[in-house]
This record gives C-alpha cells, structure tokens and sequence, in this order.
C-alpha cells in the first residue's frame, strides 16, 4: 500500500511541476529576451509573494519527486531497504526542500 501511495504522490508532483516548470522556462527566455540582468531580475522578485508562492510550490513539488524517485534508485541499484530506505528517502526530501526554500527565500522576501 505504502508503494501506491509513493507513486501516486510522485505522479501528482509531477503534474504539478509540468505547468510550473513551463511558466518557469517562459519567464526566463522573457527576461532574457528582454535584456534583464540578473540584478534587475532579483529586483523585479524581491518582495512579492507571487513569486515566493510560485516558487515555494515549484520546490516543494521538487522534493517530494525526486526524493521518491530516489528511493526507488536507491532501492534497486544498492539493494537498501526497509527503515534505512525510509530514513534516506525522508533525508533526502528534507534536504532538498530546506536548500530551496532558502533560494525561494533569498530571492522573493
């Protein structure tokens, strides 16, 4: 049951990261286009909560996908399962959405 639920959550991460990613390549090849430097980019997401919604969903989205993902690795090349397969997975996760929701930080608030 556990194993429906994990692929259940990592499809729907990534319907949720389909349409973000795309807006995020959008407003990237528009700012580029647009002869923006990064300095003036910072400016334009500093202080809106657009953006740190935007954002904080694209990275949290992120980690639970790819710390499923790379449970199932894991599990399959180095053979690792059961509490330590969790703990990984859980670290991992946890890792991924503290280092972005810093960047996430950083750059909008």
């Amino acid at each position: 049951m556990l194993g429906l639920r994990l692929y259940m959550a990592q499809r729907l991460s990534a319907m949720v990261m389909i349409p973000l990613t795309l807006g995020h390549i959008a407003v990237m090849i528009y700012a580029v286009q647009g002869g923006l430097s990064a300095a003036e980019i910072l400016g334009r997401t500093k202080g809106s909560l657009v953006w740190f919604a935007y954002y904080g969903l694209f990275v949290i989205a992120v980690s639970l996908h790819a710390s499923i993902g790379l449970r199932v690795i894991v599990h399959e090349t180095l053979g690792l399962d059961g509490r330590g397969l969790e703990i990984f997975m859980w670290l991992i996760g946890l890792l991924l959405l503290v280092m972005g929701l810093r960047a996430v930080f950083a750059v909008t608030l």
